[in-house]
């Protein structure tokens, strides 16, 4: 089958880059004649405060990349679609509606009775919703001849939006950034020292100002937080000294590059995740591939990757309480250990196996 995949590559950064660079490397591996359509420039910088590429490839690009696509050239969007109208398949890879303009300017240039068209939605709708999402994502929906979603709420969403089009639900499967040279995962040893970890990009959905309210509740436990900060560090710096935490959280603002995480992890007695609302996450999988046991929130499909008293704990989402009960049952005598020699790595391979049958079916 002659399949195109139109999403982020290298040198993008982040979870949607990895996951389009290694669907393409495992439908090749499958036996399919594979195209990545990747972009040169996918979104405004004022609608992404941050950096939005990386130098050094996380992991192996896929080679049959192409860069031409970008968010201010809508004629380039119909000249892809018309390239592309000789494939079997054609899967666009949505992570945010603004994308959406570009992705229904292909779908004009591919025209009606081509490819088949899916969407493969990481979020049917952000968590963080502006006015005009809703519009464009049911405009899309409507277009495409079926959408792959990550889990049972998000295909509820996504009917909801296009009752017509056909919806199917696949587990996100790991795929997990690869330190530059092979480094190898350092797993922790097993005595706890006090040490949590919050990791990945801050965002109000994510929680952190839930994490610190609970962890001025518990003595003795410090906190690093690692990653890029949604529109600034500043609101966080004041609600840490505003609870008396300077001494015990450190901000560590930026993009961790891969070769950083197995350090991060070897520090964390627990990868915590106090999310407000999720779809799914690749950090459960990433904790659990570098030993380390997470206290999750029944947030999307968090806590369906974390088993409560082999490999972590789980709580409610948006609640300090229940969050710093968490905190203390973690840290109850022998448990942080009891829960590091119940961590397995994912087998990732009957996830993906998973998830291209559904990608892949009509």
């Amino acid at each position: 089958m002659r399949i195109a995949i139109v999403g982020p590559a290298f040198p993008y950064k982040g979870g949607g880059a990895h996951h389009t660079t290694e669907l393409a490397h495992r439908l090749v591996a499958e036996g399919h004649d594979v195209t990545l359509e990747s972009w040169k420039a996918q979104y405004p910088s004022f609608l992404y405060p941050g950096e939005q590429t990386i130098s050094t490839p996380e992991g192996v690009p896929f080679a049959g990349t192409h860069r031409t696509l970008a968010w201010y050239r809508p004629d380039g969007w119909f000249r892809t679609g018309r390239r592309l109208r000789s494939f079997d398949l054609v899967v666009l890879v949505v992570l945010s509606p603004v994308q959406v303009p570009a992705y229904l300017g292909m779908a004009y240039g591919l025209g009606r009775g081509g490819p088949r068209l899916v969407a493969l939605c990481h979020n049917v709708l952000p968590h963080e919703r502006k006015p005009y999402d809703v519009p464009l994502m049911r405009r899309l929906l409507r277009r495409v001849d079926g959408a792959l979603v990550h889990s049972a709420q998000q295909a509820r969403l996504a009917r909801d939006l296009a009752p017509g089009t056909p919806v199917l639900t696949a587990d996100l499967p790991a795929h997990l950034p690869t330190p530059p040279g092979g480094t190898p995962i350092v797993v922790p040893d097993a005595e706890p020292a006090g040490n949590l970890l919050f990791f990945g990009m801050v965002r109000p959905y994510k929680g952190l100002d839930v994490l610190l309210r609970a962890l001025a509740r518990v003595e003795g436990l410090k906190l690093t937080v690692a990653g890029e900060f949604w529109g600034g560090v500043e609101e966080t710096r004041s609600l840490i000294s505003s609870l008396g935490l300077a001494d015990r959280v450190t901000l560590r603002p930026g993009y961790v590059p891969a070769s950083d995480v197995p350090g991060l992890f070897s520090d964390a007695d627990a990868l915590v995740l106090p999310y407000r609302t999720a779809t799914a996450s690749q950090n459960v999988f990433m904790a659990y591939e570098h030993g380390v046991p997470v206290i999750a929130t029944r947030a999307g499909t968090l806590a369906d990757h974390v088993r409560e008293g082999i490999d972590g704990v789980v709580c409610d989402p948006d609640d300090v309480d229940s969050l710093t009960e968490a905190l203390r049952r973690f840290y109850a005598p022998g448990v942080p250990a009891k829960l590091r020699a119940g961590v397995k790595p994912v087998d990732a391979e009957p996830h993906w196996a998973r998830y291209l049958e559904q990608l892949l079916s009509r």
